[in-house]
C-alpha cells in the first residue's frame, strides 16, 4: 500500500520535470523533497522562507535535512512583520502570510527557471482552521500539493518518511512562533523572541510535545499529560528563566499540549 503511494508520487512529480520544493524541514517537506530530488535530481530544489517567525533551531534543522537528503537548497529571507496585515495579527493572519511566502518563492521559481512550486499540504489539514490554504488556491497553477492531490493524510505522510528511512518520520509539527500569540495581540521581534527562547530552554531541558504561549506578558506553557510531572519537578529553573526572559507570570494549562489552541476561541465564538 504505502509502496503503491510512493510510486504514485514519483510518477506524479515527474510529470512536472522540474520543481522548486517549499522546504520547512518538517516531515511533510522533507519527505516531499526526497521524493522529489530521487525522480528529478538537480532540476528538483529546496526553498525555506526563513520569517521572523521561523526558528533558528528549526532552519539548522532544515539545512541539514536537505544535505542529508542531497537537494540543492535555498534559504530566502523576508520579514513578515514589515506587512501591516501580517504583524497585526488577525486570524486571517496565515493567509496574508501565506501569500507573501508564496510570492517569495515564485520569485526564486522563475530565477532558476523551475516549472512548479511542490508544498507538503496533506488531507489531514482540512480537518483544521487553516486559511493559508486559500492563499495556495488562488495561486492556481503555479502551486500544487501532491499529498493534498491524492488524499494522504499526516498519518500516511509519516507511513512513507518511514519508508524511506528520513530521519524526519516522527518529527513532531512546529508551526511558526507567530501561532503562540492570541489573535489580535500585535506581533513583535522582541515578543517573537522572547517565546523562542521559553521553548529553547524547555527542549534544552528534555521536554518534547509542548508550546508556550504569550497572553501580554503571561507564558501559558502546554505540556503532554506525561510530562506534567516533569515540568513541575524543574519548576523553579522554568520560573527563573522565564522571568529573566520578561515573562511577568508562568502557568502551565492543565488541559496539556494541543496543537492550534488558539483557534479555540475562533470556534467557541462561532458557536455564540
Amino acid at each position: 500500500m504505502i509502496e503503491s503511494r510512493i510510486e504514485l508520487l514519483k510518477k506524479d512529480i515527474l510529470s512536472y520535470e522540474s520543481a522548486l520544493v517549499a522546504f520547512s524541514g518538517g516531515v511533510d517537506s522533507a519527505t516531499l523533497a526526497f521524493l522529489a530530488h530521487e525522480v528529478l535530481g538537480d532540476k528538483a530544489v529546496a526553498a525555506t522562507i526563513n520569517l521572523r517567525s521561523f526558528p533558528e533551531r528549526e532552519l539548522k534543522a532544515a539545512k541539514k535535512i536537505a544535505r542529508k537528503i542531497g537537494i540543492k537548497h535555498k534559504v530566502v529571507q523576508l520579514d513578515e512583520l514589515s506587512f501591516p496585515q501580517i504583524a497585526e495579527n488577525s486570524p486571517n493572519r496565515c493567509y496574508y502570510c501565506k501569500k507573501e511566502i508564496l510570492a517569495a518563492m515564485d520569485n526564486v521559481r522563475k530565477k532558476l527557471g523551475l516549472n512548479i512550486i511542490l508544498e507538503g499540504s496533506n488531507s489531514s489539514d482540512l480537518a483544521s482552521y487553516r486559511p493559508g490554504r486559500k492563499a495556495i488556491e488562488e495561486a492556481g497553477g503555479t502551486v500544487y500539493s501532491p499529498f493534498m492531490a491524492q488524499n494522504i493524510s499526516k498519518n500516511e505522510v509519516r507511513q512513507i518518511a518511514d519508508e524511506l528511512c528520513l530521519s524526519v518520520a516522527d518529527k513532531m509539527s512546529s508551526p511558526c512562533l507567530a501561532s503562540r500569540f492570541p489573535y489580535g495581540d500585535a506581533l513583535t521581534e522582541e515578543g517573537i523572541k522572547r517565546v523562542e527562547s521559553a521553548e529553547s530552554f524547555l527542549l534544552d531541558n528534555g521536554l518534547r510535545g509542548f508550546r508556550v504561549r504569550d497572553h501580554k506578558g503571561i507564558a501559558r506553557i502546554e505540556v503532554s499529560s506525561d510530562d506534567m510531572l516533569e515540568l513541575i519537578y524543574m519548576k523553579d529553573g522554568v520560573i527563573r528563566h522565564f522571568k529573566e526572559l520578561g515573562f511577568s507570570y508562568v502557568t502551565m494549562d492543565l488541559e496539556g499540549f494541543r496543537s492550534g489552541s488558539m483557534d479555540e476561541v475562533l470556534w467557541v465564538q462561532r458557536e455564540l
